[in-house]
């Protein structure tokens, strides 16, 4: 997979990503991943890259000429039909489901704001789609790329030392993960729950199952909102708000 950033801080890109899943993949040839810099793309010595808002305010706003230009440059070296993502507090919220769909692409063009945002115009024909990672205000879009690169990378084969960690990672199925031990069995007076030492696989996928339904129900019930489950997994999170006294 490749993938472009646009970003007036290719450095900040560049040696984030050399790490674990990241940097492995790159290792691995199954991911590269270049930046852009739309001051590239500037005319005057200054290199602006910036101006102030029409209509006053505080604050700048990234301008069209080499922002788009740099769009441009990038979406040269992607495969054709890659889409560009900008990552903006206005962009629709990032789902597992998005970042599988955006996993089928064989590149991709990732727009990183800065400022006070980029001209509306540039966002109107230059991208494809705005993606948020939540709702809070950070100072660009290079953090929100790179958490989006990491989710990316989690699904290309062979990225990963096992491909069933990308399998039961948490919203995989819709659903937040089950929780995890390892050695020692017994730790600060709290034991490995037996299910988990007995050796029976049958069991233990049942425990697990049941634990994503619950805590998904305590901690995001949400993600269940219109979501019709079948007999067994009903069962289970009956039985798991029973366990717990929690009343459905």
């Amino acid at each position: 997979m490749l993938i472009e950033v646009v970003t007036l801080f290719p450095e900040m890109i560049r040696e984030s990503l050399l790490h674990g899943v990241v940097g492995r993949a790159q290792r691995r040839k199954l991911l590269q991943v270049n930046t852009e810099d739309p001051r590239r793309h500037t005319a005057d010595v200054h290199h602006t890259v910036d101006d102030r808002p029409y209509g006053g305010g505080p604050g700048m706003v990234m301008k069209p000429e080499p922002l788009s230009a740099a769009i441009a440059a990038a979406r040269a070296r992607v495969p054709a039909g890659s889409p560009a993502v900008a990552l903006s507090a206005q962009g629709e919220r990032l789902t597992q489901q998005r970042v599988r769909e955006l996993a089928g692409h064989k590149g991709l063009v990732l727009v990183a704001g800065r400022y006070e945002g980029m001209d509306e115009r540039v966002l109107e024909s230059e991208v494809d789609l705005e993606l948020s990672i939540g709702d809070y205000v950070l100072s660009g879009g290079e953090l929100p790329a790179l958490v989006l690169i990491d989710a990316l990378a989690r699904l290309l084969p062979g990225a990963l030392g096992d491909e069933r960690s990308a399998q039961q990672d948490s919203f995989n199925a819709g659903l937040l993960d089950w929780p995890h031990y390892t050695r020692p069995e017994e730790f600060a007076g709290r034991r490995v729950p037996a299910v988990l030492l007995s050796g029976d696989h049958a069991a233990i996928e049942r425990w697990r199952r049941k634990q994503a339904l619950g805590r998904t129900w305590v901690r995001r019930r949400e993600l269940l909102d219109g979501v019709e489950l079948d007999a067994e997994s009903a069962a289970l999170l009956r039985e798991f708000l029973q366990e717990q006294e929690i009343k459905s």
